[in-house]
């Protein structure tokens, strides 16, 4: 669900204008889905020398639709449980903006899936059936977070759950699919994604505190109250930074791996953007630094590994 705003000024477009259709993956999202990826492919690197192109190239594709499946989800279903209309922020607004038929935008959805089944597939054939089991599993918490009985998006689990499956998963299928295996390293370093990712949902339901109360959600936000919320992102924040700090200095991981304190000031932002607002329209600009600290924590990360091999 999104919290309501005054109409927005921008250019009216219709169904058939290709814009329509590229704001309903919610573009701005699928970073997420591109970092984690990128970083399991540069440890898989450091670790074995070398890289399958089409397995990447595979994994970075069926992670990007099914991350934009799962956006359409939260479209179709938000608008049929009476959550979103044409002046809610932070949607794609293909169906309550744009006049799509939610059937559309629901078979698109299932479509991008049937791509990333074909490409898993591929995946599995070259490395193992165990991936297929992961697979679906991943698509059905994809599908789960907004659709079902009882969507995870509206429990307190939805931030352990996009953690888990957005970064921590895609990092290690990642890596495995190029090693055929999965190292304690690996699983160290993908913690901090972990928490970046569910910062992402946690800010989003920061945002949409007050609106998701109306409508009975039991966001992780709502039961902590704003300010309780705003400390816990804080926190995740300071522990990824932390987390990457003890690495080194366990000699886990290369001292190169500290760039990522480039993305600080950005998860600073990130934090005082949320600190005394309750108007969903204005801590929009800390939405987006924490989405941006995401993604650039992890391309840094995937950056010093890199350099590491130099």
């Amino acid at each position: 669900m999104q919290p309501q705003l005054q109409p927005s000024s921008s250019p009216a477009v219709n169904g058939t204008d290709w814009r329509v259709w590229w704001q309903l993956t919610r573009p701005h999202t699928l970073t997420a889905a591109f970092a984690p990826v990128l970083l399991g492919t540069a440890l898989a690197i450091e670790y074995s020398g070398g890289i399958h192109w089409g397995m990447f190239l595979a994994m970075l594709i069926a992670s990007l639709l099914i991350q934009a499946a799962t956006n359409m989800f939260n479209e179709y279903y938000d608008f049929k449980r009476g959550l979103d209309n044409e002046n809610s922020v932070g949607i794609g607004g293909a169906i309550v903006r744009h006049g799509i038929k939610p059937k559309t935008v629901l078979n698109l959805a299932f479509g991008l899936y049937g791509i990333s089944v074909l490409l898993g597939v591929y995946i599995c054939m070259s490395t193992s059936w165990w991936v297929a089991a992961v697979g679906v599993i991943s698509l059905a918490a994809g599908y789960l977070y907004t659709g079902g009985p009882l969507p995870i998006a509206y429990t307190p689990f939805g931030e352990l759950v996009a953690g888990f499956f957005m970064g921590v998963l895609i990092i290690l299928i990642s890596f495995y699919i190029q090693t055929g295996t999965v190292t304690p390293t690996s699983v160290l370093v993908s913690f901090p994604s972990f928490l970046l990712v569910g910062a992402i949902l946690l800010a989003n339901n920061i945002r949409d505190l007050d609106g998701d109360k109306e409508f009975g959600r039991k966001t992780l936000a709502i039961l902590l109250g704003r300010t309780g919320a705003i400390r816990l992102l804080a926190g995740m924040f300071i522990v990824s930074y932390a987390w990457v700090i003890g690495l080194i200095i366990a000699g886990v991981v290369s001292p190169w791996l500290a760039i990522v304190a480039l993305s600080i000031p950005k998860a600073v932002r990130a934090t005082k953007g949320f600190i005394g607002k309750s108007n969903p329209l204005q801590m929009m600009p800390a939405m987006a630094n924490t989405a941006k600290t995401n993604t650039i924590f992890g391309l840094l990360l995937s950056v010093g590994i890199f350099i590491s091999l130099i």
